[in-house]
C-alpha cells in the first residue's frame, strides 16, 4: 500500500477546493504520519481549521468520513510505514501544491523552532551535564554514521584543533570502531544516531556501556537505543516537511558541546590552540587576500 494512500486523490482535488479545505489538505500532504496517530479535532487544531472541515475534507475525497481516513493511513504504517520514498511523494505533493518558496519558509521555521528548544532550561540542563561529562573525559570517541556522520566528525575536528583528545570512529576499511578497545570509565564517547538508528553506532554505544566507559548522545528519542545506554542523552528533533530527516539541530548540538567542552579548557586549549594556527599557517592551508594577486 502506498505509505501516504491519499496522496494522489489530495493532489488531484487540490485546485478546486475551498480555502479551508486547502488549508486541511496540506496538513495531510505535510503530515501524512500524524494522520494515523493524532485525533481528528487535534489534527484540525494544528491545521487551523474547524473538526467539521477535517470531516468535508474526507467526503470531498469520497471517503464516509475522517475516521476512514485515520484508518487508511493507519493500515499504511501497520504495512510498513512511512518510508522515505513515501515521505518524498508526500513532499512532492505538498511542493507541488503549496510553491517551492512556501516549503522553503515552512523548513526554516521548523528548523528555527527546534533549534529554538535547544534553549529551553531542559535542554540546556542536558547540554551543560553532557560538556562537563566530554570535557573531564581523558580521551573522547566520536561516533555518528550515515546522516549523522557530519556531527560526529565535526566534533572530532574542532575538538582535534584543541589536543589529542577526540578520536574518530570512522567505517574506513571496516576498523573504524577498533580504538573502542581501549576506552575505560576515564574516556567518554561521543554518539550521534537518529531513526532509523544505524546497527554499527547502537552496537558501538552498548559495547562502551557494557565497558563501563560513560557514554554521551545526541538521538530523537528518551527511549532510543542511544539514550537507553547513555550517561547524558541530548535530544533532538528531525521531524520538518522535507521528507529527509533535519539534521540541523543535531548539527547545532554538536557545535554547542564542542564549545563549551573548549572553553572549559581554559589557558591549555588557548595555548593547543595556537600551536595548531602556527601549525596551519606554516602549511599555508587557508587562502589569504594575497593568493588572488599571483599569477
Amino acid at each position: 500500500m502506498d505509505p501516504a494512500p491519499l496522496t494522489a486523490k489530495i493532489v488531484a482535488a487540490f485546485p478546486d477546493m475551498p480555502a479551508q479545505l486547502r488549508t486541511a489538505a496540506r496538513y495531510i500532504l505535510d503530515h501524512p504520519g500524524d494522520v494515523a496517530l493524532l485525533s481528528m479535532r487535534e489534527q484540525a487544531r494544528q491545521a487551523g481549521v474547524q473538526p467539521a472541515t477535517m470531516t468535508r475534507l474526507a467526503k470531498r475525497l469520497g471517503l464516509d468520513g475522517y475516521d476512514a481516513v485515520r484508518e487508511l493511513y493507519a493500515r499504511a504504517i501497520r504495512e510498513g510505514g512511512l518510508s522515505f520514498s513515501g515521505k518524498a511523494g508526500a513532499q512532492a505533493a505538498s511542493q507541488k501544491a503549496k510553491g517551492e518558496r512556501a516549503l522553503a519558509a515552512d523548513m526554516v521555521a521548523s528548523l528555527a523552532a527546534q533549534i529554538g528548544r535547544l534553549g529551553e532550561p531542559e535542554a540546556l540542563g542536558r547540554l551543560a551535564e553532557a560538556a562537563a561529562l566530554l570535557a573531564g573525559a581523558r580521551r573522547i570517541y566520536c561516533a555518528g554514521l550515515r546522516s549523522s556522520h557530519t556531527v560526529a566528525w565535526h566534533m572530532s575536528y574542532v575538538l582535534s584543533l584543541l589536543g589529542e583528545r577526540a578520536i574518530l570512529l570512522d567505517s574506513l576499511a571496516g576498523v573504524g570502531a577498533d580504538p573502542i578497545r581501549a576506552a575505560t570509565d576515564a574516556d567518554a564517547v561521543f554518539a550521534v544516531s537518529v531513526a532509523p538508528y544505524t546497527r554499527a553506532t547502537v552496537e558501538l554505544t552498548r559495547y562502551a556501556h557494557a565497558q563501563g566507559v560513560p557514554v554521551v548522545a545526541v538521538t530523537d528519542s528518551a527511549v532510543s537505543p542511544l539514550a537507553r545506554v547513555a550517561r547524558v542523552a541530548v535530544l533532538v528533533s528531525t521531524d520538518g516537511p522535507s521528507f529527509l530527516h533535519a539534521m540541523t539541530p543535531a548539527f547545532a548540538v554538536g557545535e554547542i558541546l564542542a564549545a563549551l567542552v573548549a572553553g572549559r579548557g581554559g589557558e591549555a586549549s588557548l595555548e593547543t590552540l595556537r600551536r595548531t594556527e602556527d601549525q596551519l599557517a606554516a602549511f599555508n592551508i587557508h587562502w589569504s587576500p594575497q593568493d588572488g594577486r599571483r599569477p
